[in-house]
C-alpha cells in the first residue's frame, strides 16, 4: 500500500497543498491514505508525519513529493529513512534532487541502502564521541581529587612546620591544575601556597602568590575565594603583634 505525506511551511493559508495532491495522487496513492502538514519543516510537532509513519506497515510504501518535505534537517532525514528500512517500508520520491529514491528500483535501493549506512556511521561516531568524553570527564575528575588531596596534605605539613613536604605537594598540585587548565583549583593553591611562604617568613614570595590567586578571581569575575585571600595580604601587611 502507498501512504502520501505532503507538507507546506505555512499555516496562514497563503500555501496550499494542492499541487502535492495531485501529484500524489496521480502516482496512485489513495485520497485516504494522504496525510498532511502545514508547519515549518524544523517544527518537531508534526503529527501529520507521525500519523502518516505510524499507518505504514512492512511492504508499504511511503511516497512524498520532495525529499525535504520529510525530514527538517539531515540528520533527521537519514534517521527517518533508516528506520523506514528497518522496519521493511519503502520509500518514493517524486521529484526534486531526491527523485532518485524508489525502492521498486535498484538505484533506488542502492540509495536507501546509503541512508543506511550513513544512520549506522552517525551512531557509531555518537558513541565514539560519547565514550572519549566519558573518559575525558572520569580523567578530569581524579585529577581534581587528587588536587584537592594535595593541597589539604599541603595544609596539614603546613601547621606541623614540614615546609618542604608541603611544597612539593603544593608544586604537584599547581602543574596539575594548569595542565588541566582548571583556573579554580589553582586559585586555591595558590592561596595555600602563599600561606606557605608566609609561615616561612619570605613574606615577598607569599605576596606573589596571593597576588597570582587574587588576577585569577579577577580572570574568572568571582570573589569566591578573595575574602580568605585578601585576609591573608592584610596580615602580612599588620605589624607584629597586631590581631
Amino acid at each position: 500500500m502507498l501512504i502520501g505525506y505532503m507538507r507546506v511551511s505555512k499555516a496562514d493559508g497563503s500555501q496550499t497543498t494542492d499541487l502535492r495532491r495531485d501529484a500524489l495522487l496521480e502516482a496512485g496513492v489513495d485520497a485516504a491514505q494522504l496525510y498532511e502538514d502545514h508547519a515549518s519543516g524544523r517544527l518537531d510537532a508534526r503529527p501529520g508525519l507521525v500519523a502518516a509513519l505510524k499507518a505504514l506497515r512492512a511492504g508499504d510504501a511511503l511516497v512524498v513529493w520532495k525529499l525535504d518535505r520529510l525530514g527538517r534537517d539531515l540528520r533527521h532525514l537519514i534517521n527517518t529513512v533508516h528506520d523506514l528500512t528497518e522496519r521493511g517500508v519503502g520509500l518514493k520520491v517524486l521529484t526534486g534532487q531526491g527523485a532518485a529514491i524508489d525502492t521498486t528500483t535498484p538505484a533506488g535501493k542502492l540509495i536507501f541502502g546509503i541512508f543506511a549506512a550513513l544512520a549506522e556511521f552517525e551512531r557509531e561516531l555518537i558513541a565514539e564521541r560519547t565514550k572519549a568524553g566519558l573518559a575525558a570527564a572520569r580523567a578530569s575528575g581524579l585529577q581534581l581529587i587528587l588536587v584537592d588531596a594535595l593541597r589539604i596534605q599541603a595544609l596539614i605539613e603546613l601547621r606541623q612546620r614540614h615546609w618542604r613536604v608541603a611544597e612539593a605537594a603544593l608544586e604537584g598540585a599547581l602543574q596539575r591544575t594548569r595542565a588541566m587548565a582548571y583556573p579554580h583549583a589553582e586559585a586555591k593553591a595558590l592561596w595555600v601556597y602563599g600561606q606557605l611562604e608566609a609561615a616561612r617568613g619570605d613574606t615577598a614570595t607569599a605576596r606573589e602568590r596571593f597576588e597570582q590567586a587574587l588576577a585569577i578571581c579577577d580572570r574568572l569575575g568571582e570573589g569566591l575565594y578573595r575574602p580568605h585571600i585578601e585576609h591573608a595580604v592584610a596580615a602580612l601587611d599588620a605589624p607584629p603583634g597586631d590581631p
